[in-house]
């Protein structure tokens, strides 16, 4: 790993109440990569986000971002990042360009400073047609473009987006992934955090997952997936029948999937696994109705790392 533009050293942060939304976290975050967070509701996402911006103080440990200090020196951080929250945080009855142009002005650029830049960047999001429409004319996918075009304004180093794509269509869904790759190739450090599982899968460089503001594991999509046991066997089987299936192919590690109501098992060794399971199956007189063998997908690692159960067959990094 390069030297690291994001470090995280075993930060916590409790709220009012007794709420830990982070527990002795530890992150390191190398210069020009996009790197994807992951978690379920609740798990200190946009925690860590809000406190890498230089908007939460963490009870302990230490933030660093583009060799700042986030604690002792917020304002140098503020210079060096963009953020683009859950929400759109645009003004409905400013013009898309103006709602960029207001950003750099706080940001302390001239008004033609300002105005300049907010043109290129209009023009590098496809939204030139729209520049001076008001933005309560814009599209849901359009509010997203506008919020995260004018999070580049400051020319960010670092780049957050808290969960930027959700509730946008599918075109703009890809469009903002060309142009987050397109920051990152230019060589802006992206932290994404995000619900959407492929979304992960396509744009990040490495994965973070964590759990009650634990770190689970971190890797590349394709080591979180090998992670799981490499192949996985899913059998549709009646209800009925599934007490016995399970209890028949406990020796291959099956488990029950109560989202999908099927039967998973690891298969290590791919086909060879698969026969056996059948194999096993056939001498207890039960026959699926359907029979999968498939890579394991990041849907598959996420549900491993934060069902209680089956945390620890994956590992934990510390």
């Amino acid at each position: 790993m390069n030297d690291p533009i994001i470090t995280v050293d075993e930060v916590t942060k409790r709220f009012p109440g007794g709420t830990k939304a982070l527990d002795g976290l530890t992150l390191h975050i190398s210069r020009g990569s996009i790197y994807g967070l992951l978690g379920p509701n609740g798990a200190g996402k946009t925690t860590l986000i809000r406190i890498l911006a230089t908007l939460l103080r963490p009870d302990s440990g230490t933030v660093r971002v583009a060799g700042h200090d986030a604690v002792r020196n917020p304002a140098q951080v503020r210079e060096c990042i963009g953020l683009a929250g859950q929400f759109a945080a645009v003004d409905d009855h400013l013009t898309g360009r103006e709602n960029i142009a207001m950003i750099g002005r706080l940001y302390g650029l001239t008004r033609r400073e300002a105005t300049r830049r907010a043109t290129e960047i209009v023009d590098r999001i496809g939204l030139t047609d729209a520049a001076e429409r008001q933005v309560k004319t814009y599209s849901g996918g359009m509010r997203r473009r506008i919020d995260l075009a004018a999070s580049l304004i400051g020319r960010p180093q670092v780049l957050f987006l808290d969960e930027p794509t959700t509730g946008v269509d599918p075109a703009s869904r890809q469009d903002l992934w060309t142009l987050v790759r397109d920051l990152a190739a230019e060589g802006t450090t992206v932290l994404l955090t995000t619900q959407y599982l492929d979304e992960a899968d396509h744009l990040a460089d490495r994965i973070a997952v964590i759990d009650h503001g634990c770190l689970l594991t971190v890797g590349t999509a394709t080591e979180l997936k090998d992670r799981t046991g490499g192949a996985i066997v899913e059998l549709d089987l009646p209800a009925e029948q599934q007490p016995m299936a399970l209890r028949t192919l406990e020796p291959l590690q099956a488990n029950r999937d109560p989202d999908r109501d099927r039967i998973v098992l690891p298969a290590p060794d791919g086909p060879l696994t698969l026969r056996h399971a059948l194999r096993l199956l056939d001498h207890a007189d039960i026959t699926p109705t359907n029979v999968a063998l498939h890579r394991p997908t990041l849907t598959d690692v996420f549900l491993a790392l934060t069902r209680n159960e089956t945390r620890d067959l994956t590992g934990r990094v510390a």
